[in-house]
């Protein structure tokens, strides 16, 4: 402990006294292992475990997990022990587990938030519960803070109230542990999570797609607009970025020969925060030799549809107020089309100037850095993008917008892009990557203009990567899916915060 003074609260105190007794006793609050044999879920589960008259030789059953509630009744007593997977409910007695353990160490130092393991077969009470008979009972962590405990009772109409509920967000999200523990559906929020990104991994494996690992830290940052974070290698005193995206150093592994490569990856961008946006967030980035943004298209509305019914069993999610259905096909409109649709502004070709007229006249703010494709941009994301609940793919974006993408085959001034959007934002976006060496370099040369006008976002010049085309990359179709915000959908999840385990916040005030 620091030479800083701690203030307790008197619980705190009490519960320190508590483990101060245990230890005295000569009882380890902190021991080393516990074999679990069972979880809950699948004790709850499994009839055949349940010992009565008929079925007497049933096995044992070995359980750990959080004491959540207790009801003493003197000789025995019920509590509630929760696990990774659930609840079930504990029946211990003093004459089972001994005098000293019962009436000493359960009934007077043990609280509410204390972990510990129990051994016994597995019963049904009176009621109809399914129980566990606690025949030993150890103590495996001691609890010196006390945990929100949420109580659930009945109201006149039958219907349950939690009251003391741990719902305050800021709360919640800088103490993801305390979250964890008492509220099962944020659990349940995640493991889902985990569900959707093995639910990806394993469509682009059965395609025959490599995973692979690519640097976080890097000499030149590339393969989005984006701030970056700066740090500094000392060995090599020099300044290394960490990465916007990966999208760069996938590109070379096409080059070098694989076929279609992936990864699942952090990245970070030095950007606000806002119920969509956190400064580290997790995308998934896949490349695809001899395919096209069209070929791209389809694959994606596919895997995603294969999430929705998998974690769902339907095309169909519900996320707020709105059913969005997954099932393929998409539409497929046009960006200057759909801009025109809610605008009536035809913004096709339109020198700098027209656009910013134009962005004027729709109130959009812009200011001396902004090129056409910045301009551009912000009116798609103020006038279209949040009406665009169903996904849906805007397609064909503008030269300016697009540095690393191939020019579009029949359409003058766009490029075959396309982004998928969904419930009001961006969840993916995806090219025909352009493979041309020498138009790559002059597209990279614009964007050194505009960030020496002052455009921080503007992306800068990766000679190695220019090199790597040189020798001479195929047609390849590439995407970058956004993880955080799909998860946001496929969880009916309000904030990015909600699927992040750990999301960025302020410094918590001393």
């Amino acid at each position: 402990m620091s030479n800083q003074e701690v203030s307790l609260s008197e619980q705190e105190e009490i519960r320190r006294e508590k483990l101060k007794q245990i230890q005295e006793m000569g009882v380890n609050p902190y021991p080393y292992s516990f074999d679990v044999s069972h979880h809950s879920k699948e004790i709850l589960k499994q009839e055949d475990l349940i010992r009565d008259d008929e079925n007497p030789e049933t096995e044992s059953v070995a359980v750990a997990g959080r004491v959540m509630t207790r009801r003493i009744m003197g000789k025995a007593a019920f509590f509630n022990l929760q696990d990774a997977e659930g609840e079930i409910q504990i029946y211990i007695r003093r004459d089972d587990v001994g005098v000293e353990e019962y009436n000493t160490v359960f009934k007077k130092l043990v609280d509410i938030g204390d972990i510990v393991g129990i051994k016994g077969f597995v019963f049904k009470t009176r009621t109809g519960e399914t129980t566990i008979h606690a025949e030993e009972f150890v103590l495996l962590s001691k609890s010196i803070h006390p945990m929100p405990v949420p109580k659930e009772v009945e109201n006149e109409d039958g219907e349950k109230v939690i009251h003391d509920a741990f719902t305050d967000k800021e709360q919640r999200y800088r103490m993801r542990y305390v979250d964890l523990m008492v509220n099962p559906k944020v659990r349940e929020t995640f493991r889902q999570r985990t569900h959707m990104v093995q639910t990806m991994r394993n469509y682009m494996n059965d395609h025959g797609y490599l995973e692979v690992e690519t640097p976080i830290l890097q000499p030149v940052y590339g393969g989005a607009a984006a701030k970056p974070f700066v740090t500094h290698h000392n060995a090599l005193d020099m300044d290394l970025y960490l990465r916007i995206a990966n999208e760069l150093y996938l590109k070379r592994l096409i080059v070098g020969g694989y076929d279609g490569v992936y990864e699942f990856s952090k990245d970070f961008r030095n950007e606000g925060l806002s119920r969509f946006h956190n400064p580290e967030f997790t995308q998934v980035e896949l490349y695809v030799a001899y395919k096209d943004y069209n070929w791209m298209m389809d694959f994606t509305e596919k895997m995603i549809q294969k999430v929705a019914m998998d974690m769902h069993g339907s095309t169909k999610v519900q996320v707020g107020e709105n059913e969005i259905d997954f099932k393929a096909p998409w539409d497929r409109i046009p960006l200057f089309e759909a801009i025109e649709n809610e605008t009536g502004k035809d913004l096709y070709g339109k020198s700098l100037d027209e656009l910013k007229k134009a962005a004027k006249e729709l109130h959009i703010e812009i200011d001396d850095s902004f090129g056409s494709g910045k301009i551009i941009d912000e009116i798609f994301g103020e006038y279209v993008e949040p009406k665009l609940i169903q996904p849906t793919f805007i397609i064909d974006y503008p030269v300016e917008m697009s540095p690393l993408t191939k020019k579009h085959r029949s359409k003058e001034g766009l490029v075959e892009r396309f982004e998928c959007i969904c419930n009001g934002k961006e969840i993916a976006n995806a090219y025909s990557e352009l493979n041309d060496p020498i138009d790559q370099r002059e597209r990279l040369e614009e964007q050194a203009k505009l960030r020496a006008g002052g455009d921080e976002e503007a992306m800068t010049i990766d000679e190695d990567f220019i090199r790597s085309l040189e020798y001479g990359m195929p047609p390849t179709a590439g995407i970058g899916i956004g993880i955080d915000r799909l998860a946001m959908i496929m969880t009916n999840s309000d904030s990015i915060r909600d699927v992040l385990f750990f999301p960025q916040m302020k410094p918590e005030h001393d």
